[in-house]
């Protein structure tokens, strides 16, 4: 199969792709972590909808279909389905300043329609197990240990985005792995002006 992009999908990549690797490139910095709260959480809500928008490219959906079939259990559904969630909540829930902040309850996801993807997100993966990563962070010669914590109930106590997943830790494993999965469509690296 040789799914070529159409001009106007070379277009939207290569903007797509420019700004992801720019926001990565910022968050990764030491320096990022010093800034204030709004500033760092402005930035991680464009990493997660850029990257969001690049999965609804059609070879993504074969990206995370091998995943499934390859990788250790859950890691396609975080690639895809829990990063698309924490999008989702930034998009539809534009109320915090900070990922501290953000909270959901059962009532507040289906305040106007029950049954969308925040809905049917935290439906399937309530009560589910702990998943434990750990990541390597070559630059700095450190390996972090985090985990994402699945509510163990979905209803209308407040479930904290933080709880999930930690902002720091959270964010910088959920960054390397959008960038290795974004990675598996590049052909090679440029600098275009």
């Amino acid at each position: 199969m040789n799914l070529r992009p159409t001009p106007q999908e070379e277009v939207f990549l290569s903007l797509a792709y420019n700004r992801f690797y720019d926001l990565a490139d910022e968050i990764t910095e030491d320096s990022f972590w010093e800034k204030d709260d709004w500033y760092r959480f402005s930035k991680v809500i464009s990493l997660f909808s850029v990257y969001a928008e690049l999965l609804a490219y059609e070879p993504f959906k074969y990206v995370l279909e091998a995943i499934k079939k390859q990788r250790p259990p859950m890691e396609s559904e975080i690639g895809g389905p829990l990063f698309k969630f924490i999008r989702n909540i930034f998009a539809h829930f534009p109320l915090f300043e900070s990922w501290n902040e953000v909270w959901l309850t059962k009532g507040l996801v289906n305040w106007q329609k029950e049954g969308l993807t925040i809905d049917r997100f935290l439906k399937k993966y309530a009560g589910h197990s702990k998943i434990k990563y750990r990541f390597w962070e070559p630059e700095k010669k450190k390996m972090t240990y985090m985990s994402i914590n699945f509510p163990k109930k979905y209803d209308d106590n407040k479930i904290f985005l933080n709880e999930i997943l930690a902002e720091k830790e959270g964010v910088k494993f959920s960054l390397i792995m959008m960038r290795k999965i974004l990675n598996t469509q590049v052909e090679s690296v440029k600098n275009e002006i």
